[in-house]
């Protein structure tokens, strides 16, 4: 079975039964069903994701992206710092990156409070975290390839100038 054409499947509609992906795949559901545990028991599927636009919802909901500079720990580098990051309820994901910040937070709170409390209570007290720069998302344009509110067919305003 060709555990690309699976996984991209199922990236493009997480919610694609084991019979449709098997028709799509010319296999039997049986086998199917085995390469995906198999795929998620080895941790390539890591999850399954909706994607929600809080702004049409009553719902207080604001996100935030925090870059963190820190320095490496001798012997483990960023991972220990990474490690206690992550374990916060808060933190949606966690990337080390290249550029002015080692890490790049993205945290989910109620309020603006929240967040800033987050960072300032539990964040940048970590050991070897050296400052953290915190910018709110004030609008969501698209999202894991999702477009959020926009219109669907861009028209051409252009006027037609003909010879």
């Amino acid at each position: 079975m060709d555990s690309m054409k699976l996984l991209n499947l199922l990236a493009d509609d997480p919610r694609a039964t084991v019979t449709d992906l098997a028709d799509i795949l010319g296999e039997s559901e049986e086998t199917v069903a085995a390469e995906k545990a198999n795929l998620e028991q080895n941790k390539v599927i890591c999850g399954y994701h909706t994607v929600i636009n809080w702004d049409k919802t009553n719902v207080e909901h604001v996100d935030a992206f925090i870059g963190v500079s820190a320095k490496p720990e001798r012997g483990t580098g960023y991972d220990k710092i990474a490690e206690r990051i992550a374990r916060f309820p808060e933190v949606a994901s966690l990337y080390l990156m290249s550029g002015t910040s080692e890490f790049m937070v993205s945290i989910n709170g109620k309020t603006m409070r929240d967040v800033a409390d987050f960072v300032g209570e539990k964040l940048a007290p970590i050991e070897g975290v050296t400052a953290t720069v915190t910018m709110f998302v004030l609008k969501k344009y698209k999202v894991n390839g999702i477009t959020m509110d926009m219109e669907e067919d861009i028209s051409d305003d252009r006027m037609i100038i003909s010879a």
